[in-house]
């Protein structure tokens, strides 16, 4: 124990002597330490990390694809005859994620997420709610159908925790609910919504018929089954069902496990995060082995000098690995501190992001296997010197003066090759992650039809039960744009379903009449919208020719009329022909008015062709149906946020039981658009420049160490009459074949993993190669850089200087 203590002492004390050397190497450990950790935490929680079911594994989502192999949802009727038909499932259930709907009770009105649910929905997962009951078979059926589950939640911050929330009657959309159960703090689903309630399904007559596919279908497998076997007893159903229903011919049925289900696209991403944070842990570790390396050859003399008074080979290894133990712990320390601050930082961005991105926490599977990892090459590195000086004689290695030992040609080797790895997987991060910066810059920056600088979006969603019997449009909407447009600072206001750039939305097929259709095998689709006056000022949509909706001669009694989009015209209409005035073969003989520039409706999309049709000729009784959720956008002179609270005003008294839901500003919504490639840039760029500062580091300190050990060698050589010109490309030439080596290996292993790399960022090497020999040259500079200061120290020493060094 006193020797221990004596070394922890010495070691104590080497941290002071070499505080520069000392820093480098804890701050190393910390940033490997950290950022491994935090992305094997995310990577735990969506991959690892057991679903919050019973038996998970045994869940499924059915998921139907057409005779064209398009991937579709389920038909109503569809489900109706699997539950009856198939033998695989112990329960096969329905949902439907409806978006947010008016929650009221004695707090006041505000937006949840629902789900509708069938009856069997709970025992799909098999957990039971933590208070009153799941639904009862039949109680999907209308009539029972006005029931509420909360979730765990809902309960807590609406209701207060309190068990005599059963049986309590809320509102939503205006309709009364009984409260009937609260699930377990554990349960969600879908699993990226909080504050979620579930009502059984409200099918309406539309969604009832067979060919409208509406319905996500999961299930619970029979005891023994796997889900390739249950899939093949699905397809004896589907092909059943095809005998009365011949549009079925063709299609197939596959399921997907739970997991899988959950984490969606986002598989791959996943994976190749992966692999980064692999490549990652391998630099730092390269680069720890590499710096304690240098330091052990240096302490040659040290080393061999304690074996000549008497140190045993045990003795030796002891204080090696206890000398090692000081820039464990606190590289450690500070990398779980900074893997904390890590995930804090970007909660809210894994939480939008990712499926499970809510649930992400500090793992301490992945601390302990990115703490592991970073010690063991820590110990390993701190141990060769101990384990080679013994074996030789303590005299030479004492005449020698370590110069030689440490500038063997295989000491040499080793250290290039080090260096080496850590430049080819840095350059693979670096060109990942510069490519993914490209791509997200020229989505932020594509031409969208508008500039989104000053407008303002917030959602709407009217209560059925309070305008069941109503003109929405009359009673509500025009009231509050008047009230809108009021407001200091609003230029123009406006209403459309779905704002620019949140989705492509709803089509229907196009035919003009006069004109014939596009030839058999082209889709005639057309994304459709209602909008209110005022949307087109909002976004500037330019008009080309003809007019725009007006709510004075665009009434529900008078002629159907639409503006279409310059995609729309040319799709549709043959050059050379004028637009206005053609009419839409449809049962309305809608008239085309007007013509406006295009307006991306996707952000991944070129515009698609569109037609807007006018809010201010809904009939009234059809209002609530085709306009009970609508955007309300609005252009503001200067700051958007700023007339929030006047908003909220507004809004509440047009309708004081209308929850205010928070605008958004167009930027943000492009923003949360991007939000996954965000993420990624984050996650990549960071690997980049943490592999970047490291290849650094790695070469500077094996450059200033050669450097060092070749002192005599380089004194030598200037009195018989190198020049420090001579002597400093001898030193760069080393250098450059490293990079250039290093960034050969990279390159080839980035091609090697393309089509891996591929899941996050498209490589076009016809259009990337400028892109990719930029970050190329940008990383080699670096290495040349690196070298510099090291390799100019080593060109100033005085020969005489330099003879006299031992």
């Amino acid at each position: 124990m006193q020797g221990t203590l004596q070394d922890l002492r010495y070691a104590i004390r080497q941290l002071s002597k070499a505080p520069g050397f000392s820093l480098t190497i804890i701050l190393t450990i910390a940033l490997t330490v950290s950022l491994t950790a935090a992305i094997f935490s995310v990577l735990y929680a969506v991959l690892i990390r057991p679903l919050p079911y019973r038996q998970p594994e045994r869940i499924v989502a059915v998921q139907p694809c057409g005779a064209q192999g398009n991937a579709q949802l389920a038909s109503y009727p569809d489900y109706l005859d699997w539950r009856q038909m198939n033998g695989s499932f112990q329960t096969l259930a329905g949902y439907k994620s409806v978006g947010s709907v008016n929650f009221e009770n004695s707090e006041g009105p505000a937006p949840l997420p629902l789900v509708s649910v069938t009856d069997n929905f709970f025992d799909v997962f098999g957990v039971p709610p933590l208070l009153g009951r799941a639904f009862a078979a039949g109680e999907d059926q209308p009539g029972r159908n006005d029931v509420v589950v909360l979730s765990h939640e809902v309960w807590r911050r609406r209701f207060g925790s309190r068990a005599s929330v059963i049986g309590e009657v809320v509102k939503l959309d205006g309709r009364p609910y009984s409260v009937i159960g609260v699930m377990p703090a554990a349960f969600r689903f879908p699993l990226n919504e909080a504050d979620t309630l579930y009502i059984p399904i409200h099918p309406t007559r539309q969604q009832q018929a067979r060919r409208n596919y509406w319905l996500t279908t999961i299930g619970r497998l029979k005891d023994g089954l796997t889900p390739r076997l249950a899939e093949a007893d699905m397809m004896r159903a589907l092909n059943n069902q095809a005998q009365t229903s011949p549009a079925d011919k063709g299609g197939r049925i596959s399921l997907t496990e739970m997991p899988a289900f959950v984490v969606g696209d986002t598989r791959n991403h996943m994976r190749l995060l992966f692999y980064a944070v692999l490549a990652l842990l391998a630099i730092g570790c390269v680069n720890i082995a590499g710096l304690l390396l240098i330091r052990g050859v240096k302490r040659d003399r040290e080393l061999a000098l304690r074996v000549a008074l008497g140190a045993g080979k045990w003795r030796i290894i002891k204080q090696t690995l206890i000398e090692a133990l000081p820039y464990s712990v606190i590289g450690a320390g500070v990398g779980i501190l900074l893997a904390y601050g890590l995930l804090h930082l970007t909660r809210a961005l894994l939480a939008t992001a990712l499926a499970r991105g809510g649930e992400v926490i500090l793992s301490g599977q992945a601390l302990a296997a990115s703490i592991i990892a970073a010690l063991l090459i820590t110990f390993l590195a701190s141990l060769v010197p101990s384990l080679r000086v013994p074996l030789t004689t303590p005299n030479w290695r004492l005449r020698a003066g370590g110069g030689p030992g440490g500038a063997s040609r295989g000491q040499r080797r080793l250290r290039a090759a080090f260096v080496v790895t850590q430049f080819a997987l840095g350059s693979v991060l670096l060109v990942t992650s510069g490519l993914l910066f490209v791509g997200l810059a020229k989505l932020r920056n594509a031409d969208l039809g508008f500039a989104p600088d000053h407008i303002l979006t917030a959602e709407v969603n009217l209560s059925p039960g309070h305008y069941a019997a109503r003109d929405a449009v009359t009673e509500f909407y025009y009231p509050l744009l008047d009230k809108v447009r009021g407001i200091p600072g609003v230029k123009a206001a406006g209403l459309i379903q779905m704002a620019p750039i949140q989705n492509s939305g709803w089509n229907t097929e196009i035919r003009i009449n006069g004109i014939p259709p596009l030839s058999p095998n082209s889709e005639q689709l057309a994304e459709y919208r209602i909008v209110s006056p005022g949307y087109f000022e909002v976004f500037q949509n330019q008009m080309v020719r003809g007019r725009l909706p007006d709510a004075g001669l665009d009434t529900p009694t008078s002629q159907p009329v639409v503006v279409v989009n310059e995609a729309f015209v040319k799709k549709f209409i043959p050059e050379g022909q004028d637009p206005i005035g053609k009419q839409l073969d449809d049962d309305m003989q809608t008239t085309i008015i007007g013509v406006v520039r295009n307006v991306r409706q996707n952000i991944y999309q070129a515009p698609l062709a569109e037609v807007d049709y006018a809010m201010s000729q809904i009939p009234a009784e059809e209002t609530l149906r085709v306009v009970g959720r609508m955007r309300l956008v609005i252009r503001v002179a200067n700051d958007p946020v700023a007339v929030t609270p006047d908003l909220r005003r507004v809004m509440s008294g047009v309708d004081p039981t209308l929850p205010f839901r928070t605008p958004m500003t167009m930027t943000e919504v492009i923003s949360n658009t991007l939000i996954f490639e965000r993420l990624e840039n984050w996650v990549f760029g960071s690997f980049a420049g943490v592999a970047l500062l490291l290849a650094a580091i790695g070469m500077y300190g094996l450059i200033g160490h050669e450097a060092q050990l070749s002192t005599r060698d380089i004194g030598v050589r200037m009195a018989l009459g190198a020049t420090r010109g001579h002597i400093l490309w001898g030193i760069y030439r080393r250098v450059v074949w490293m990079v250039v080596t290093g960034l050969g290996v990279g390159l080839t292993l980035t091609l090697a993993i393309r089509r891996y790399i591929q899941s996050v960022v498209a490589i076009h090497l016809k259009n990337d190669v400028g892109y990719i020999v930029a970050l190329c040259l940008f990383l080699a500079l670096l290495g040349l850089a690196a070298a510099l200061f090291p390799a100019l120290h080593a060109v100033s020493i005085r020969p005489m200087e330099a003879l006299k060094e031992d």
